[in-house]
């Protein structure tokens, strides 16, 4: 599918970030290109504390909803616009790092669907606000460009050569981009220190998506993601529930496959990862089916299935909050819960979300919510009721979690059904696990 007109700014923010690949100074470096690290593994593994961008924020429960849909839409067309030139937005979740030597801390937004690593850096011709000081590269004893006949640079899909260095212009779908110098450096998780991670040096950088963080460590499974430069194909994540307060936790390395949480309950069930060919970063899932209640509804076998052009699809997906389903199968699960939950529908005019709520009754009425299960091949995915219910308390609504695919036919499988799961990514057995747990307490 064609990528949408990009607007006036995005126009001369992308004809400053070309000029400053052909004339932005280099730094000298007299270190070792990445690939010559390529192969470095940090064995013991190590794990991340996630937040939610809304969390602390004064939003009521709708508020949050909306939100979360609206930021959704807009990165649901960015992964259908996947097939021409453009690569996926950025998440939901943020994480806290240290860059350098000595190391500084950082916000980056944890990304699995895309796969660069870069942050704001001095000389900045063109930043948006952030939290933390700009990441200045002389400060810093670690900092190396990376060559222009690596490996790495010839992964960029937009990259120049200039004073012994990559230049690179990472896209994004909506307009958004990062643009300046690849380079390589000391990156720290926790107590873990990474040498020779190649990252971006954003010089000039636009967009919305990068909200409270200082730019995005991406997970996907392109050679520029965090995950193929570590060597190490696995990695998990448990996220808390996006009404609460408590952070998330990523794990990354031998620790991802080795997770104990004292509250893991129930089978793990575990699914195959399939490839797309015209979207090879994504984490592609064989959905098959879905039941509602006692209902498994009547969707065609091709639904899910990704098409002989690279479009339709699901994708597993941690910046997405919302589930989007393909639509003729979102049409099939609201009508079966519109008939199975038997409650009158929640109107609001001021509201185009296309959020499915019901008006709750009142007083403490109990109300059936049927069950909802998504068959994956080989796992029977049972999701807990606040997986795809939310309750509003203060407005008397109920909202399901999930909405259609706006026609564009890729369905992702988005972060509130995962919430309270053990999400276990295995690259080298091209598998998903998950596994029921109280996240709050890994």
């Amino acid at each position: 599918m064609a990528s949408l007109p990009p607007s006036l700014s995005s126009i001369l923010f992308l004809t400053l970030a070309l000029l400053l690949m052909s004339a932005l100074p280099a730094f000298s470096s007299s270190r070792k290109s990445l690939d010559d690290h390529h192969g470095q593994l940090i064995k013991a593994g190590f794990k991340a504390t996630l937040t939610s961008i809304d969390s602390g924020r004064n939003f009521t429960t709708i508020e949050r909803l909306h939100r979360q849909m609206k930021r959704g839409r807009s990165r649901h067309k960015k992964f259908s616009e996947i097939r021409t030139t453009v690569y996926p937005t950025i998440g939901e979740f943020v994480m806290s790092l240290s860059i350098g030597t000595p190391p500084l801390p950082y916000y980056a937004t944890m990304d699995t669907g895309s796969d660069l690593i870069w942050t704001q850096c001095k000389p900045c011709l063109h930043c948006f606000p952030q939290s933390t000081p700009l990441f200045d590269p002389k400060n810093s004893s670690s900092y190396s460009k990376v060559s222009c006949s690596s490996n790495f640079c010839k992964a960029l899909p937009i990259s120049n050569c200039r004073c012994n260095g990559c230049h690179y212009l990472y896209n994004y779908g909506d307009g958004s981009f990062t643009a300046g110098v690849l380079a390589t450096e000391t990156f720290t998780f926790g107590e873990v220190s990474v040498p020779n991670i190649g990252f971006g040096c954003g010089e000039l950088n636009s967009g919305n998506g990068v909200q409270d963080s200082a730019g995005l460590v991406g997970l996907g499974r392109g050679p520029l993601s965090l995950i193929s430069q570590l060597d190490e194909p696995t990695f998990s994540y448990c996220l808390t529930s996006f009404l609460g307060t408590k952070p998330s936790t990523l794990w990354m390395g031998s620790q991802a496959s080795s997770v104990n949480c004292p509250s893991s309950s129930g089978k793990t069930k575990t699914t195959p990862l399939i490839r797309n060919p015209a979207d090879p970063s994504s984490y592609y899932l064989s959905l098959e089916g879905i039941t509602v209640g006692s209902t498994k509804l009547p969707i065609n076998s091709t639904t899910f299935a990704i098409q002989p052009n690279g479009s339709g699809g699901l994708i597993i997906d941690s910046g997405t909050s919302f589930t989007h389903l393909e639509d003729t199968a979102f049409s099939l699960v609201e009508k079966e819960f519109i008939s199975q939950v038997k409650l009158p529908i929640a109107k609001n005019e001021s509201d185009s979300s296309g959020i499915l709520c019901f008006q709750l009754p009142s007083g403490s009425v109990s109300v059936d919510i049927p069950s909802l299960v998504f068959h994956f091949q080989d796992a029977d995915l049972d999701l807990p009721r606040e997986n795809y219910m939310i309750t509003d308390q203060n407005t008397g609504v109920m909202c399901l979690a999930m909405t259609d695919s706006s026609g564009l036919g890729l369905t992702i499988f988005g972060n509130i059904q995962q919430q309270n799961f053990l999400v276990v990514h295995d690259l080298t057995k091209e598998t998903v696990s998950f596994t029921r747990t109280e996240c709050d307490q890994c």
